[in-house]
């Protein structure tokens, strides 16, 4: 079993910046972030395998927000610009060992606590 430990999320002004990091308990292949807003259902944010080689991200943060991670941390990062109100949610770090991973929940087998990203305007 995996242990995914988030932290970073605060209250910001519209415009402003965040990063998210997380540490898992073990080397998990996939890592990556989800998130819900109130009301809403959880939406896939962005995923990254191990060594770079398959990256994924929601069309709405492109160009906004940046995954990476930290191999030998076994830490996962999300760098959060330009941040919208709509960006507020509490945001999950996900991880898999499923290669061939889609951006359904289903797919993510370990999730951290979530961590609440609230962005004024």
């Amino acid at each position: 079993q995996v242990q995914l430990v988030e932290s970073g999320g605060e209250s910001v002004q519209a415009g402003g910046s965040l990063r998210l990091s997380c540490v898992a308990s073990g080397f998990v292949y996939v890592m990556g972030w989800f998130r819900q807003a109130p009301g809403k259902e959880r939406e896939f944010v962005a995923a990254l395998s191990a060594g770079d080689n398959d990256l994924r991200e929601l069309d709405s943060v492109k160009g906004r927000f940046t995954i990476s991670r930290d191999d030998a941390k076994n830490t996962v990062y999300l760098q959060m610009n330009t941040l919208k109100p709509e960006d507020t949610a509490v945001y999950y770090c996900v991880a898999t060992t499923i290669v061939f991973f889609t951006t359904s929940p289903s797919d993510w087998y370990y999730w951290g606590q979530g961590t609440q990203v609230t962005v004024s305007s």
